[in-house]
């Protein structure tokens, strides 16, 4: 009888793909709120004006000063930007929940606010997920999400600000940046624009293998 039962709850999620689909919704929602919601103090990055923590597991493929490239455990490539314009100058969040995405969702936890946008890309998912001025996007398998967005959730709610150095940084630098050094951290950042991004990437991290390749047959 216990078998039978078993069957027939796991034909029900297979035959209701709502269903499946609002599980997993509520899931990452409470995921998310667990991890946020904590008030974490580790870090392990550290820059001038602003320091955050990297879980284990992960590493640097490529950084600098406010942008850098991750990669997981699972391969997966997490390109992520650090807005201290935006949190010099205190600029709000105006998310707005989008109903055309496959989750669509604002966050907002200890006095930090940001969002969540998943779109289904052909047959992958493109993540958008700002908290606190910082911003990471990846383009990930659906078996990928949780643990994409449990490490994004874990990167960003660590991000600290450093008041006086960035005074001093940006305050008296100001006019040397511009809006446009910062359009990746619209909500309304396309997937097009991203995915050049990491097309762009993938061919000079492909172009530098090559010629360290070179090199190495040379010497």
């Amino acid at each position: 009888m216990k078998k039978l039962i078993v069957l027939l709850s796991i034909t029900l999620l297979f035959l209701t793909g709502c269903s499946v689909r609002l599980l997993d919704e509520q899931n990452i929602g409470k995921n998310m709120k667990v991890l946020l919601s904590k008030k974490v103090k580790l870090y392990n990055v550290f820059y001038e004006g602003y320091k955050y923590y990297i879980p284990k597991g992960m590493q640097f493929v490529r950084k600098d000063d406010y942008n850098a490239i991750l990669k997981d455990q699972n391969h997966n490539k997490y390109y992520l930007y650090v807005d201290a314009i935006g949190y010099y100058h205190k600029v709000e969040n105006d998310y707005e929940v989008r109903s055309d995405m496959h989750y669509s969702k604002r966050l907002d936890y200890n006095k930090k606010t940001g969002y969540i946008q998943i779109e289904k890309v052909d047959s992958k998912y493109f993540i958008q997920f700002v908290f606190h001025y910082m911003k990471l996007e990846a383009y990930v398998i659906e078996e990928d999400l949780t643990d994409t967005i449990t490490n994004m959730c874990s990167i960003a709610r660590t991000i600290h600000f450093n008041d006086k150095i960035l005074d001093s940084l940006i305050g008296e630098n100001i006019l040397e940046y511009t809006e446009e050094d910062y359009t990746l951290f619209k909500a309304d950042s396309s997937k097009e624009a991203f995915l050049d991004v990491v097309k762009r990437e993938e061919t000079d991290l492909y172009k530098k293998d090559l010629e360290d390749e070179k090199i190495n047959l040379d010497s």
